[in-house]
């Protein structure tokens, strides 16, 4: 449990001050695997993907095999949660066929299909993505969040607590007293099952935080009590550091792969291919500041080449989770490995 640990000088931090870190010296390496022939007419080719993780995760490893370097990340005894973003569908969120990918590898070096979840907010979102239809194919599970309920003792506790509008599902919905509905309660998925997080965020772009990336995928996937926060990008930029910092989430995470077969740079949640650029990529770090940053600049760079109106992208919500060490914020520390 914590309460909120950024405190009242760290919610005035201003755009200027992205670069801030606590170590002038902290520097973020992200691996970028292409391949022109990974989609075709917006889908992914699954063979071509398959290509692409393995040969991301041996070089960004440095080990020889697929199945040393995914064991040079997490032991066989782990209960691995792959956390996907399956809000805006199978085409513009986290792909099945790049899941996929990590799983078959993920097998290959040992572990037991029991111990591989599939995992986002709502099921009912993992299952129109396709994702239960995914796990019962390679024998593995899917599993909403919400659904599993969540820890009475592990829980997110602002500086300032702000009451949140309680809904159906919320641990404390329909309790009475004056402190309920101040904390966010963290899913047991996460706190009683689950040891290792592998993080697949989909490159798509989030109006009050930006990029619907790994620290915000993350974060409000994982605990309730999240309206309060919502379409508030300041609340926004405090809430998502501080719940990513927990150790029950942040400490638990391997790896982060941005999904960036296709940039999406308008419409949020909802699927819009007519404001999506092909790239056939994706990005591989243990840093998932560096990886929303860097999507952030590289949805900027799609809006600027055909001429859409600009975005504020919550700039403070990324200092703030440099000043807590999550990672780098400044792209000038961002070490970037093209591998083609």
């Amino acid at each position: 449990m914590t309460a909120g640990v950024l405190g009242f000088a760290c919610r005035h931090v201003q755009a200027a001050d992205l670069s801030l870190r606590p170590a002038d010296s902290a520097r973020a390496r992200v691996s970028i695997v292409e391949n022109p022939d990974a989609t075709y007419q917006y889908q992914p080719d699954d063979a071509s993907v398959q290509a692409m993780v393995d040969r991301g995760i041996t070089n960004f490893t440095g080990k020889p095999t697929v199945a040393a370097a995914w064991r040079s990340l997490l032991s066989t005894q782990d209960v691995v949660g792959i956390k996907v973003y399956s809000t805006a569908g199978p085409i513009n969120g986290t792909r099945p066929a790049v899941v996929a990918a990590v799983i078959h590898g993920l097998l290959e070096a040992g572990l037991p299909p029991e111990h591989v979840i599939i995992w986002d907010r709502n099921s009912g979102d993992l299952r129109a993505a396709g994702f239960f239809k995914l796990a019962a194919r390679l024998g593995i599970r899917a599993v909403g969040s919400a659904e599993a309920g969540y820890d009475p003792t592990n829980f997110y506790l602002p500086d300032a607590p702000i009451i949140g509008q309680l809904v159906w599902g919320d641990f404390e919905f329909g309790k009475k007293g004056p402190d309920v509905g101040k904390k966010s309660f963290v899913s047991k998925l996460v706190t009683r099952h689950i040891t290792k997080i592998i993080s697949i965020a989909p490159l798509l772009n989030q109006d009050s935080a930006g990029v619907c990336g790994h620290l915000y995928g993350l974060a409000m996937g994982s605990v309730d009590n999240t309206l309060r926060f919502q379409g508030d990008p300041g609340r926004l930029a405090v809430a998502v550091p501080e719940i990513y910092a927990l150790p029950v989430l942040g400490d638990r995470v391997v790896l982060n792969i941005t999904d960036a077969l296709i940039g999406q740079y308008a419409g949020g949640s909802k699927g819009l291919l007519q404001y999506s650029t092909v790239l056939n990529q994706l990005w591989f770090s243990r840093d998932p500041v560096a990886l929303d940053t860097l999507a952030i600049k590289e949805l900027d760079r799609e809006r600027l080449l055909i001429g859409a109106p600009g975005f504020t992208p919550n700039p403070d919500l990324y200092a703030n989770a440099a000043l807590l060490q999550l990672g780098v914020n400044d792209p000038a520390r961002i070490q970037v490995e093209k591998i083609h």
